[in-house]
């Protein structure tokens, strides 16, 4: 189950980077839920579409991922260079290095929760906040 879930897990890391939406539902349930919010598989499309757009730049490097089913837990790595505001900050186009650390639980093979945590603080340093 171990090599399985991590297995999907990098295939849906891959779909993000190529941004193949389309695929979404290969890897998300339809009742996901996000931070607890229940935002369901077009939620999840949505704000997926809003980081794309607002970071143009967007890749998904994996860090570090560890795999205990249901859940996987992973360290994303992100070097982006975000457009005007993020996560309320004036980030205005300045490269910015941040790491986000998620927990997903899958539920018949998809991912049916995600806990999310960006840090922000990193992000307010090298911006000058």
């Amino acid at each position: 189950m171990k090599i399985f879930l991590k297995a999907i897990y990098r295939e849906y890391i891959n779909g993000l980077n190529k941004r193949d939406l389309a695929q979404l539902g290969r890897f998300v349930h339809d009742e996901v839920c996000y931070n607890d919010r229940l935002i369901g598989l077009t939620g999840y499309r949505d704000m997926l579409e809003g980081n794309y757009r607002d970071i143009p730049d967007l890749y998904f490097n994996i860090h570090t991922l560890v795999c205990e089913p249901p859940y996987i837990s992973s360290r994303l790595r992100f070097d982006v260079t975000p457009k005007g505001q993020f996560m309320g900050l004036p980030v205005d186009g300045r490269s910015v290095l941040f790491y986000e650390n998620v927990i997903y639980k899958y539920e018949d093979g998809k991912i049916k929760q995600v806990w999310s945590v960006i840090d922000k603080a990193a992000i307010e340093a090298q911006i000058g906040r």
